[in-house]
């Protein structure tokens, strides 16, 4: 079990620092296309192929702690990938961090060591069939449930050209994009396991295929979501439907239960909580030290913030930082932009 989280852990850092340093070498590169120049340029800037390498890599050992633990233990340790993408760009990219980061660092910490110890392996000897059309069903009425709703939405800020943020629309694409996750990682799982019982060995491949599509249409939610909303609000509602969707799914779709020893459900279930706990702190930490009494303010912000602050007040944190964009755990996943605001 131990050797699955330190697998997805690396994996999943793979995924956020590699999109942090393609992020970065794009800095000084055309827009991508086909084009022979543009191809190449890519291929010989060394920041940005370093990113891509790491990329594919933390995707493969996604895949790798999939094929060997329950959903339920990668799934929520997965959501771990913005605290380490944070402790990155604190000591990479020189980003300033609060009180409340380390606080939200620290939990996830916890909850993966949490997850670790309660999590135990399970062996399917067969998958429910007959609760997967169910799941599907439960999936599609869901979506157009949002849809409704959110058409509902916009048409009644039309009617009474309301302005401002538009909260509803951010909420249904952040729980949209993650539920596209959650099923993504399910869908991987189950590949792995219809290949153990004896399935084609096809269905490996066609099973990664169906998990990088859920993958690619969750990042167009995402991405609609963040281009108008804010991130922290879109952010926090991908992460925990990712989470929780993905935990749901393994146990409906691939007959994954909590253990039965009431200490290890403890720590299990604990676990889960300190790691939604923590990346709910981390994408909107900004905010709560603001709505603080200026006493905790000070006792939040630390010293090299302070230092920042004096030296670059352009830059300061509570101006400016928004998480961009995710891909997620089996092959994409979500992370911060050091120049825009985590708010």
């Amino acid at each position: 079990m131990w050797e699955s989280v330190a697998l997805t852990l690396a994996g999943t850092a793979g995924n956020n620092i590699g999109k942090v340093l393609q992020k970065k070498g794009t800095h000084i590169l055309p827009p991508l296309s086909l084009k022979l120049k543009v191809v190449k340029a890519y291929a010989f800037n060394q920041l940005w192929i370093s990113g891509f390498l790491m990329d594919m890599c933390g995707a493969a050992l996604m895949l790798t702690a999939l094929s060997q633990a329950p959903v339920s233990v990668v799934q929520p340790i997965a959501g771990c990938g913005l605290a380490i993408l944070c402790v990155f760009s604190h000591f990479y990219l020189k980003e300033v961090m609060n009180g409340l980061d380390w606080v939200a660092i620290t939990l996830a910490g916890l909850g993966t060591i949490g997850v670790g110890v309660g999590g135990e392996e399970q062996k399917v000897d067969q998958i429910p069939l007959f609760n997967i059309p169910w799941l599907l069903l439960s999936v599609v009425i869901l979506f157009v449930l949002l849809n409704t709703w959110l058409h509902m939405y916009k048409k009644q800020r039309r009617e009474q050209e309301l302005t401002g943020p538009e909260v509803i629309e951010e909420i249904i694409y952040g729980l949209e994009s993650g539920i596209l996750f959650g099923i993504s990682s399910v869908i991987s799982k189950m590949g792995f396991v219809m290949s153990e019982m004896g399935f084609p060995k096809l269905v490996v491949p066609a099973a990664i295929s169906c998990s990088v599509c859920c993958s690619a249409i969750g990042f167009v939610y995402q991405t609609r979501g963040l281009k108008h909303g804010r991130a922290i609000v879109v952010s926090t509602c991908t992460s925990v439907a990712s989470i929780v969707s993905g935990v749901v799914a393994g146990m409906i779709a691939l007959d994954e239960h909590l253990p039965k020893a009431p200490m290890a459900r403890f720590f299990l279930l604990l676990g889960w909580f300190f790691i939604i706990t923590g990346v709910i702190l981390l994408v909107s930490s900004t905010r709560l030290i603001a709505r603080l009494p200026r006493p905790v303010q000070k006792f939040l912000k630390s010293n090299m913030e302070r230092t920042h602050s004096i030296r670059r007040p352009s830059s300061a944190r509570g101006k400016d930082p928004i998480p961009t964009t995710t891909i997620h755990t089996s092959s994409l996943h979500l992370l911060t932009s050091p120049t825009k605001e985590k708010a």
